[in-house]
């Protein structure tokens, strides 16, 4: 197993660029704070409608998914979850939940990290469930062709426990000192976690519910308001790439954490701007239902659907949301992705006015 000094590796990472994205964020924690504490009532709609995104997105990338409704059922815990992918979405929904309620209580500690897992899986039957791999495991992509071949050879089975012992006490250590910044520290663990790979399932689903655990544990409470699982869902093969750059000459110490710190900055002041377009939308009271509409898509990051705008403006019925989307695309304001119960639209930027 490698060795990991934090330290070194923040110091490397103190680019004009990086400094730059800590500046945006700190200043976005402050306004959020202002946020938070003026606009309590009108955000209690933002929570419930992240959380469903979260749950969906993120297992989403995994290819575990099931209907819109059922989705939305399993995440208010209104029905019972059938078959695998319900169960391990309910699973994924009770650790989302622990991780939003209880963060200041959940140490960045294997113990614990093994407790969040075993939670994933508690509604499945599957034995994988809070125990570190037994069996080394491959990251591997599908070529055009349909063959596969290897991207990542990740930490083995035996050196696994070892590997995470190091990782949390690195991290612990470098979030102790005062002259480090624990949102440059969040992903460069994320991404030494993915390289340790140390689950035999579950290894994605988990980086992301630790990435949500270290930001709140730093005050950065973005991801109650606003779903960071779906900016990476949305923006996946952007987060494929920086792992794969970031991960490359890992276990020889020779890796850039760069590429990947870059990324998970970007979907953090992401998120906090959508949040505070959101924010904008929701004690604004003199816009028209259509302007509502529009503002909503021009202020989300990636793709929104029917179904999302409907959740953020329960005042606005289903004729006046679809009269607006048609007036915007027939305006070219915005596109449509998909079609069916897959449809999504984003702002069209080339043709913002």
């Amino acid at each position: 197993m490698r060795s990991l000094n934090y330290k070194n590796e923040y110091q490397k990472l103190l680019s004009p660029e990086i400094v730059s994205y800590l500046g945006q964020i700190h200043e976005m924690k402050g306004q959020q704070n202002l946020f938070i504490e003026a606009q309590k009532d009108a955000l209690n709609e933002l929570l419930e409608i992240a959380r469903i995104q979260s749950t969906e997105a993120s297992n989403r990338i995994e290819g575990v998914i099931t209907t819109d409704d059922r989705l939305k059922k399993i995440v208010m815990n209104k029905t019972t979850p059938k078959g695998r992918s319900e169960r391990e979405i309910a699973g994924y929904r009770d650790v989302l939940n622990t991780v939003h309620e209880n963060y200041d209580y959940i140490p960045v500690r294997p113990g614990m990290i093994l407790q969040l897992h075993r939670d994933l899986y508690k509604f499945s039957n599957s034995a994988v469930g809070g125990r570190f791999k037994n069996a080394d495991n491959l990251i591997t992509e599908e070529l055009s062709d349909g063959t596969k071949r290897v991207r990542f050879q990740p930490v083995p089975a035996w050196e696994t426990t070892e590997a995470m012992e190091i990782l949390c006490k690195a991290f612990q250590e470098a979030a102790a000192d005062p002259e480090l910044d624990p949102i440059l520290l969040m992903p460069v663990f994320i991404l030494d976690f993915l390289c340790i790979h140390p689950f035999s399932d579950g290894n994605g689903r988990m980086s992301r519910l630790l990435t949500l655990l270290l930001l709140y544990r730093s005050g950065y409470l973005v991801g109650n308001y606003i779903s960071v699982e779906r900016i990476i869902a949305d923006s996946k093969e952007s987060y494929y790439e920086a792992v794969q750059n970031s991960s490359a000459g890992w276990h020889e110490e020779q890796n850039d954490y760069l590429p990947f710190v870059r990324y998970l900055l970007g979907v953090v002041i992401a998120a906090y701007r959508e949040f505070a377009s959101r924010v904008d939308i929701l004690i604004t009271r003199g816009l028209s239902k259509t302007d509502k509409v529009r503002e909503i898509i021009r202020g989300t990051t990636g793709r929104i659907t029917k179904t999302q705008i409907m959740q953020l403006c329960p005042d606005i019925s289903q004729k006046t949301v679809e009269r607006a989307l048609k007036e915007m695309m027939d305006s070219n304001r915005i596109i449509k992705i998909g079609g069916g119960r897959y449809t999504s639209y984003t702002w069209n930027k080339e043709n913002a006015y």
